[in-house]
């Protein structure tokens, strides 16, 4: 199996940076780290076995029917998910909201089914699916770091900069309110993609 189809999603072939797949996750799920990792270990999962799934009967489904069952696979998988979150994660559930629901249309879940899934083996599938869940979840994760800390100053709900840095206690810092608006996730992403694309050349010659 080419290494590359685990390493590929992660930089050259990123589902948000380079694909741009996946965006609107990255506006409305970004503001707190704890729900930007469920997510992403949400779509990880639901993308990787997405993949074994159609791989499996990629060679028994006529192809006028396939999208169907695509979406039958992916609604199953997202349903169960969903479930799991509600019954041991709540409170991550009720933030996430209609998002987890949302993963059905994930194009980046569709896409790697059809462009890698339907002709290829069920362990290259497999990986395909992690490994490009895992570069979506590697931006969402960077985003949500990035925001919480600058927008709240916390990390996972922790408070990370001290409280007596803030001016309201006499110090010198305050929250930059601008983070934790949607506006703000669309902009992070803009540089991470300008700064990925400036590192590596190739993908702007593509």
């Amino acid at each position: 199996m080419d290494k590359k189809i685990f390493t590929d999603p992660f930089f050259r072939k990123n589902p948000i940076t380079v694909l741009v797949l996946g965006i609107c996750s990255s506006l409305a799920v970004t503001v707190k780290l704890e729900p930007a990792i469920v997510m992403a270990l949400s779509v990880t999962l639901v993308t990787g076995f997405s993949n074994l799934i159609m791989s499996l009967l990629r060679n028994t489904i006529p192809n006028r029917i396939r999208i169907i069952v695509q979406l039958v696979v992916v609604a199953m998988l997202v349903i169960l998910v969903d479930q799991i979150l509600k019954a041991y994660s709540y409170q991550v559930s009720k933030q996430l909201s209609v998002f987890v629901g949302l993963i059905i249309t994930n194009c980046i879940i569709m896409g790697r089914i059809e462009a890698f899934a339907l002709g290829n083996k069920p362990l290259p599938s497999l990986v395909d699916g992690l490994a490009n869940g895992m570069g979506y979840g590697m931006i969402l994760v960077a985003i949500a770091f990035i925001r919480e800390f600058f927008g709240s100053g916390t990390l996972f709900g922790i408070q990370i900069i001290p409280l007596d840095w803030y001016v309201k206690n006499g110090g010198f810092y305050e929250n930059n309110g601008l983070m934790i608006l949607p506006p703000m996730a669309l902009i992070i992403v803009g540089l991470i993609i300008w700064i990925q694309r400036s590192y590596q050349k190739e993908l702007v010659e593509e």
